[in-house]
């Protein structure tokens, strides 16, 4: 039986855009450093926020909207406020429907990721919540991070 490769931290180079994100004191545990849910919310933010800037996602008036269906991180180094992020984004895979974002999260000016995860949205329409094509404007601009 084949056991998988250990999961290794990545370089900014292989990310194809770059979101920052400042940390907040609430974003520490008990432990002196981000707490795990919120790397989570990062891949979110990095994500959407980047969509939204490109234009190619209406989150209040569009007929098109992302659910998240599945997601994983794998941690290889602490972050902690005061810090600021560096959220890497590319896309692994497009389908019809559905995307898979991988996101790796960097401290300011460290070469290797501190953390790594993907997410996976299905895009359904808002109304009925059944999986629609991706639409034209927005798999153009995923298609620039893949």
């Amino acid at each position: 039986m084949n056991t998988p490769a250990k999961p290794q931290p990545e370089s900014r180079d292989a990310y194809k855009a770059f979101r920052a994100i400042t940390t907040r004191w609430m974003d520490n545990d008990v432990y002196g450093h981000v707490n795990n849910v919120v790397y989570y919310s990062w891949f979110d933010t990095a994500v959407n926020a980047t969509l939204i800037e490109k234009g190619v996602l209406d989150i209040h008036g569009g007929s098109t909207i992302g659910l998240v269906i599945e997601t994983q991180c794998n941690y290889f180094a602490p972050l902690a406020f005061p810090q600021t992020i560096d959220a890497g984004i590319r896309v692994a895979k497009l389908g019809t429907s559905s995307v898979r974002y991988e996101v790796g999260l960097f401290a300011q000016d460290e070469p290797l990721c501190a953390a790594k995860g993907h997410f996976v949205h299905v895009y359904v329409d808002r109304e009925t919540r059944r999986p629609v094509p991706l639409p034209p404007a927005l798999k153009a601009y995923l298609e620039t991070l893949t």
